[in-house]
């Protein structure tokens, strides 16, 4: 694809800011044998691999300590990467130490305890010398809410993870003005911090209300230079983690994932779940079987605002929840940005034209979304 050397470069020096003598991991995903994507989803997937190897190839050209890992792809987004990608990052002695501590399993499952998650930090840490600096997580299913990042990130590594990610988007929405769309996450970022409650209505027939006390709301600007960072790219979106138990409305379901849904779907929530589901468009079924896998998968996780003024694209939930002017709401796992809920499992909905209010201690109201433009 012609001008990707100039979309690598802008990825590891603007985004990463990688320096000399770092160590780079670019990791991937495969269609596993039990998968039957679409025809259209095939290629997109066929042409993310060939794009990660050749992200790593580059990396390995301009800064000489890059290497690339492919493994058969999860069964969720939010479900822990295989050893094998635990122990390219951490290293093996650090894996091995966390077998011998018996924390390393429980973390695969999503079952380890605090105690457990604490003891692993430790170990990660005191071995974060021989730790991967910098992450390029091209996996399909996503990484994001996974022990396997948060660790990553308790060491110091940079994390860019690009879940579901199409190489066209190197041209389009990875083409902002990155310190114009970090100004103007930051300025949402602030506004949405000061709210106790937050409520949200769309012309689809979305009406939410989502307790916010205690939990802040954190920006993701594709700015991940700083030991520790974490961001998706395409960057730019605002996002918090609701008070468990507290969400209250119904989302109307236009897209799954990776797809424009035939007929909507209509979720109802009641305290802080989804309590049930109207429609009988296809995607219920795999909604239902999650939700039959755990009742944690039920958890209205976070509320997430677009502020990517150059990603337009709907059909993909990478850059269709950073589109300008859009919330998404996603369910399952919010145990890695503020929430409580540790489960295998993490999926996002966008929803258009929103008029968006956040509520403060004293009483007062201010409008920050109206019928999808930023007011702010």
């Amino acid at each position: 694809m012609a001008g990707l050397e100039d979309a690598f470069a802008s990825l590891f020096e603007i985004n990463m800011g990688v320096g000399k003598g770092e160590r780079i991991l670019v990791f991937t995903d495969t269609v596993r044998e039990d998968e039957v994507p679409t025809s259209a989803d095939a290629d997109r997937r066929d042409r993310l691999y060939v794009v990660a190897e050749q992200t790593a190839c580059f990396a390995a050209g301009k800064y000489g300590n890059a290497s690339f890992i492919s493994y058969p792809a999860t069964t969720a987004p939010g479900a822990e990467p295989p050893e094998v990608l635990w122990r390219a990052v951490f290293g093996e002695s650090t894996v091995a130490e966390m077998i011998t501590a018996g924390v390393f399993h429980p973390l695969l499952n999503k079952k380890a305890d605090s105690d457990q998650l604490k003891r692993a930090q430790d170990i990660v840490i005191a071995h974060k010398d021989v730790v991967v600096a910098v992450i390029i997580a091209m996996a399909n299913n996503s990484t994001s809410h996974t022990r396997f990042r948060a660790l990553a990130n308790a060491a110091g590594a940079r994390f860019a993870s690009l879940p579901n990610f199409d190489p066209g988007m190197f041209f389009t929405s990875l083409r902002v003005d990155w310190h114009l769309l970090a100004e103007r996450t930051g300025r949402l970022a602030d506004a949405v911090s000061k709210a106790v409650d937050i409520t949200v209505e769309c012309p689809n027939g979305t009406r939410m209300r989502f307790d916010k006390r205690g939990r802040a709301a954190k920006g993701d600007d594709g700015l991940l230079t700083a030991p520790g960072s974490f961001g998706n790219l395409p960057a730019g979106e605002v996002y918090l983690a609701p008070l468990e138990g507290k969400s209250e409305g119904i989302m109307v379901l236009e897209y799954a994932p990776t797809r424009k849904l035939s007929t909507p779907l209509e979720l109802l929530v009641q305290r802080g779940c989804v309590v049930g589901i109207r429609g009988d468009e296809p995607y219920r079924a795999k909604l239902e079987q999650k939700f039959a896998e755990s009742e944690k998968n039920r958890n209205i996780a976070e509320l997430g605002i677009g502020t990517n003024d150059r990603a337009t694209r709907p059909d993909n939930i990478l850059e269709a929840e950073k589109i300008l002017g859009t919330i998404h709401i996603a369910l399952g796992d919010n145990s890695g940005f503020g929430g409580t809920v540790s489960t295998p499992f993490h999926e996002d909905y966008v929803f258009y034209r929103p008029t968006l209010a956040i509520h403060m201690d004293d009483g007062s109201t201010k409008v920050l979304l109206a019928g999808g433009k930023l007011l702010l």
